[in-house]
């Protein structure tokens, strides 16, 4: 991919990459915090987020939770860069354009019988909230799928269908949903509840604030979910404790 067309977090990772290959992070050191890389680079914290993703696929970084990034290897084992894709968090800001304003579309389009199959679904999520957290997702994007479906738009069914695709094909946003996952993020029964609300009352306004506030709240989820506490905070903190014991001796 040309450098002009890259995705911003593949370049990023390829400047981390060559600075692992070139001696500047050395095995077994700590990358800089977060924080550093996003001013460091002028980027969102979140491209430098979805960076580590993929030097984690190419097994050059291992984030350890309450530690941070460490490098662990100079090169991909595998000789050569895993495949990059749309990242996480591009994908789901870009969601968020498309499908709060494919709401508002739908509030005026949607019929009894795609209601009905949206209250459903949601049935179908909180139930598979409790035993299956992967075919909650399933129902997740079938929702979405339906509401796109109502728009009556075919420009807007295709776009839709693209991005949950490339959030399957992703190799970075599969890395990243089995993280979350893994820390017990599921598909929020209250958000999408209040989008069908705003559906159901036909309110155009409503559907597309309760959808991109949805959205909203799966980054800021996910943002959490993944966070790496870093060294220095848990030092501070260390040290926070000591003076408070040395205070109450």
């Amino acid at each position: 991919m040309a450098a002009d067309t890259q995705r911003l977090y593949e370049r990023i990772a390829q400047k981390l990459a060559s600075g692992i290959a070139q001696g500047d992070y050395k095995v077994g050191q700590r990358l800089p915090s977060e924080r550093e890389l996003a001013q460091n680079f002028s980027v969102s914290r979140p491209t430098i987020r979805e960076a580590i993703i993929a030097l984690e696929l190419d097994r050059l970084v291992e984030v350890r939770v309450g530690s941070g990034v460490y490098v662990i290897n100079t090169e991909p084992p595998g000789g050569k860069a895993g495949a990059t894709d749309i990242g996480p968090f591009e994908l789901l800001e870009a969601r968020r354009s498309i499908e709060g304003e494919a709401c508002a579309l739908a509030a005026a389009r949607i019929d009894d019988s795609q209601l009905a199959e949206l209250a459903a679904l949601l049935n179908e999520m909180r139930t598979e909230n409790e035993h299956d957290v992967m075919l909650s997702e399933d129902a997740d994007r079938r929702f979405h799928e339906v509401i796109a479906a109502a728009t009556q738009n075919s420009g807007i069914i295709a776009a839709v269908k693209m991005l949950w695709d490339a959030r399957t094909r992703s190799p970075q946003s599969r890395s990243l949903s089995t993280k979350v996952r893994a820390t017990g993020v599921k598909p929020r029964i209250d958000e999408h509840t209040a989008i069908l609300k705003a559906l159901r009352q036909r309110d155009a306004d409503g559907a597309r604030e309760a959808m991109r506030d949805h959205l909203t709240r799966v980054i800021d989820a996910l943002l959490k979910a993944t966070e790496v506490q870093e060294l220095e905070r848990a030092r501070q903190q260390i040290a926070e404790q000591r003076k408070r014991y040395a205070a109450s001796k």
